[in-house]
């Protein structure tokens, strides 16, 4: 069979139900959306908007959100093909496993690893930053910078970013079903905070602001605007600003506000009805999501003209510059609030990835051990948790941010690429959601997945490169010889032993 062994749907299927790596099913499809919104809604819709609308798009920002929406959405079809047809933990790793083969299974779970963990620390350090700000407009609290360093190091750590990130993996191992609840509550304050951005900025809408609507290539900018570092640049293709191309440029940038829907399917094992409410909570939530960020792209590009946007807080001082400073500190609550669940979430979907990887043999099987009392992975979700807080503590991740984009890509390449194989190989397999316009649509998504890979910087490709390369020498020396397709004896034997010993 060799690296390209495939595991059969059943196979997968009949893993999720064995006594000690057996996951607590708690969620609904309500759970799964608020889940999707919860990762989503963060950043991107604070400081995103300013940068593509000020730089790339004018107040043509809006039809950027949609073109990337609509990409998700392609996205979003196969991952729910997937999702209901293999209800298991792990999403495109599980996915992978069974339509490419382990070897791709694999380098997409090492893929992962890395980015939800890069992400998640990223998430960290830009939220101790807000977080002190906070603290400092509204209760004159000023920290000392040496508690959340913007550049972290062994000599100067983010102490604030380690401990929110261990206070947020003690709640995971509370269980699922409690994480739901704290991520509906954090979910509720986020989704208040943008409604009274986008109801309370009508006011202030002036319709000349939205005039011209698609500004004329060369149109003064509110940055230098100058086009992002980018693959495509260094293969000489122009990528100027405004225009009707400024509106697909804008959309490569915006696109990266949508990531974290796909995570949604790391839950699919602990979803009560996954055949049917994997699909809700998957498209639920990207609706939501790109309903918002439309509206407040709109919203902000009517209040401020866009060649004077803000770049680095264009909600925010928005809100100032037309004299409602209380909803400019909404909007600072809001920000640091709303983070709290996107840092969760993606350490939620590392976990579930790894435990997946470590059930199937490719990772040791100590770390899926399941709890009896909280019904989760304790131990892969605290050696997470704690390597993550250390990376967000001690490393300098800087332009490392760009590894969660591409992984992100990558990993939508390789699910749309899936779904047509599994068509193919196991047409008999029932679908409770079945992906239109098959193989038009899938191979339409991948390819539009990598045409955005494109705007990602020469150095991204190179370090992900790199990382796939260290990926597949442990995956030679380990999980080659020790996966159960490998040793389906001693995969057993492994696991009856940690029963026994767990």
């Amino acid at each position: 069979m060799g690296m390209f062994r495939t595991k059969s749907v059943e196979d997968a299927i009949a893993t999720t139900d064995e006594p000690g790596h057996r996951l607590r099913k708690s969620l609904g499809a309500w759970d799964l959306t608020v889940f999707g919104v919860g990762v989503i809604i963060g950043t991107g819709i604070f400081v995103l908007t300013g940068e593509a609308a000020g730089t790339r798009a004018g107040p043509a920002v809006a039809l950027s959100f949609v073109v990337a929406g609509v990409v998700c959405a392609l996205a979003a079809l196969c991952y729910a093909e997937f999702a209901s047809t293999v209800p298991v933990a792990g999403s495109a790793y599980t996915f992978s496993y069974a339509s490419l083969g382990e070897v791709v299974a694999w380098m997409i779970g090492w893929d992962l690893i890395l980015e939800l963990a890069l992400g998640a620390a990223t998430v960290a350090v830009g939220w101790s930053g807000y977080a002190a700000d906070l603290l400092s407009q509204t209760l004159g609290l000023e920290l000392p910078a040496w508690l959340y360093s913007d550049e972290p190091s062994p000599t100067s750590p983010n102490l604030i970013a380690f401990t929110i990130i261990l206070l947020l993996t003690a709640v995971l191992c509370l269980g699922t079903k409690t994480s739901a609840r704290f991520n509906t509550v954090v979910v509720a304050i986020k989704l208040t905070v943008v409604g009274i951005v986008i109801v309370a900025g009508l006011f202030f809408v002036k319709l000349a602001n939205w005039s011209p609507f698609v500004p004329p290539n060369g149109a003064p900018s509110a940055g230098s605007g100058e086009a992002a570092p980018s693959l495509w640049a260094d293969l000489g293709v122009p990528l100027g600003t405004f225009g009707v191309g400024g509106i697909f440029v804008a959309a490569a940038l915006v696109f990266f506000a949508f990531i974290g829907f796909d995570i949604v399917a790391t839950a699919a094992e602990e979803t009560k009805n996954p055949q049917r409410d994997l699909p809700r909570g998957i498209f639920g939530s990207l609706a939501i999501c790109t309903l918002l960020y439309v509206l407040v792209s709109l919203v902000i590009t009517g209040m401020v003209r866009y060649d004077q946007i803000s770049i680095q807080a264009p909600l925010a001082d928005a809100f100032r510059q037309v004299g409602a400073g209380v909803v400019a500190t909404l909007i600072s609550v809001g920000s640091v609030v709303g983070l709290l669940t996107v840092m969760m979430i993606l350490m939620l979907g590392q976990n579930r990835v790894l435990f997946a990887m470590s059930r199937d043999g490719l990772i040791p099987p100590w770390f899926s051990r399941v709890s009896e009392r909280s019904g989760v992975p304790v131990r892969i979700t605290a050696v997470t948790g704690v390597v993550v807080a250390v990376v967000a503590a001690l490393v300098p991740i800087g332009d490392l941010a760009h590894m969660v984009n591409i992984g992100t890509l990558f990993a939508f390449v390789l699910v749309s690429i899936g779904v047509i194989v599994l068509r193919r190989n196991r047409p008999d397999l029932p679908r409770a959601f079945r992906m239109p316009g098959v193989p038009v649509l899938p191979v339409l998504a991948a390819v539009l997945s990598i045409a955005l890979m494109g705007f990602l910087p020469l150095d991204s490709w190179i370090r992900l490169g790199i990382w796939m390369a260290i990926g597949m020498v442990v995956y030679l020396a380990y999980g080659y010889r020790r996966s159960r397709l490998a040793d389906p004896g001693r995969a057993r034997a492994g696991a009856g032993t940690d029963r026994q010993g767990g």
